[in-house]
């Protein structure tokens, strides 16, 4: 398996992982960033209400969304881009956690596609105090970005898999897993 992957970020309107408010996704192809995916979503109700903490982390406000697409239109268009990919999302269990929540609420099914952590994968690459996002991408010199954007945080995410397998010198997604001891798990 080469190095390719869909990587993920979700923002969520409120405390409930299914209230998804805008998502990003970045295909990486051979090693490489090769395109990427970004859209508000208009979260599915009865969570389509927003948490004055959750505007204040990513800045997106109701009046943001009126016009967005609803969460089964983002859901196909989703599943369209990612395929049948891995997935990689820093803190994964959160952006799977929000896939499935989601999906579930309006009864959509969702394939059977497998998925791993950056995060874990971080802690197992870099001595760092902190593993949070913007720390292990500030330490592998991508400092650069708009902090809680979902695609920028995808962006994110995909560029600190391509730098731990550059580091433990592997050119795929197997071995990157083998090295740091992570296991594919599965969505659904």
């Amino acid at each position: 398996m080469p190095l390719n992957f869909t990587a993920i970020d979700f923002e969520t309107a409120n405390g409930s992982p299914a209230s998804p408010c805008a998502v990003g996704l970045v295909r990486v192809r051979n090693g490489k960033i090769a395109d990427s995916f970004a859209t508000l979503i208009q979260p599915p109700r009865p969570n389509d209400w927003f948490h004055e903490g959750n505007i204040r982390v990513h800045g997106i406000r109701p009046s943001d969304v009126i016009d967005s697409p609803s969460w089964p239109e983002v859901l196909d268009l989703m599943l369209g881009f990612i395929g049948d990919d891995v997935l990689i999302a820093h803190n994964a269990p959160f952006d799977m956690g929000v896939m499935r929540a989601s999906a579930a609420l309006l009864e959509l099914p969702l394939p059977a596609l497998n998925y791993a952590c950056s995060l874990a994968i971080s802690r197992k690459t870099y001595n760092l105090d902190s593993y949070r996002l913007n720390a292990v991408a500030y330490a592998i010199g991508h400092e650069e970005f708009n902090h809680h954007d979902a695609l920028a945080d995808a962006d994110a995410s995909a560029r600190i898999i391509l730098h731990a397998a550059d580091r433990h010198g592997v050119d795929d997604l197997v071995d990157l897993l083998s090295a740091t001891k992570q296991v594919l798990k599965p969505l659904a």
